[in-house]
């Protein structure tokens, strides 16, 4: 597990963030990234968000915290994560994409970092604005996640050695292919539903002729 989280893949972590291109170009050419160091920028970015709803101050934030849960949002945003992943990789492997799976959960990973420092700053500064001054805190979360965007736009591009024109292409089917996976789920898990009210029926009815 070590190796994973070595000095040198996070060195190279945030040397993505500064160099994107050259980045993740040797993430693919020469396995500089690290899959579950991707998954825990994800988690930190999920605990990150959830931290600027439920602390952000009242100037910026009018949200219940009461009504938030950090393990749901987190369940959530790992979910989407994986169906991102999946979702690109199942199209760009019908369009010639060179990038594997591991490859695209470092691309998507690697561009949460951003966004959580920014959600990060974003809280702490939201205690320290007037109401006046909202914009700046607006503006300051859309460069992080604008900045985080195209960083896995980049990195979409490189680990399958697409142009940007493809590279949009295949994150607009990313999308329809990611709309279609949910509906197929959801279409499962109202199926197997159904199998399991059937049976359910058939032994309490046995249960009862007994």
């Amino acid at each position: 597990m070590g190796k994973y989280f070595s000095k040198q893949k996070w060195s190279y972590l945030f040397y993505t963030i500064s160099h994107p291109m050259d980045g993740y170009y040797w993430i693919r050419h020469r396995e500089y990234g690290s899959v579950p160091l991707a998954i825990l920028m994800v988690i930190l970015f999920s605990f990150s968000f959830t931290a600027n709803r439920l602390l952000a101050s009242f100037v910026v934030n009018d949200l219940d915290p009461r009504g938030i849960d950090m393990l749901y949002e987190l369940m959530g945003v790992l979910a989407f994560y994986l169906l991102l992943c999946v979702s690109n990789w199942s199209v760009t492997c019908l369009m010639n994409g060179e990038g594997r799976l591991k490859d695209i959960a470092v691309a998507i990973g690697y561009g949460t970092v951003p966004m959580t420092f920014v959600m990060i700053l974003s809280t702490i500064i939201s205690q320290l604005i007037a109401d006046e001054e909202q914009a700046f805190y607006g503006i300051l979360i859309g460069v992080g996640i604008a900045y985080g965007v195209i960083m896995m736009l980049i990195g979409i591009m490189q680990v399958h050695n697409y142009t940007l024109g493809k590279t949009l292409l295949t994150l607009l089917i990313t999308i329809i292919a990611a709309l279609i996976i949910v509906f197929l789920l959801l279409l499962l898990s109202n199926l197997l539903g159904l199998v399991y009210n059937f049976f359910h029926s058939i032994y309490t009815e046995l249960i009862f002729r007994v």
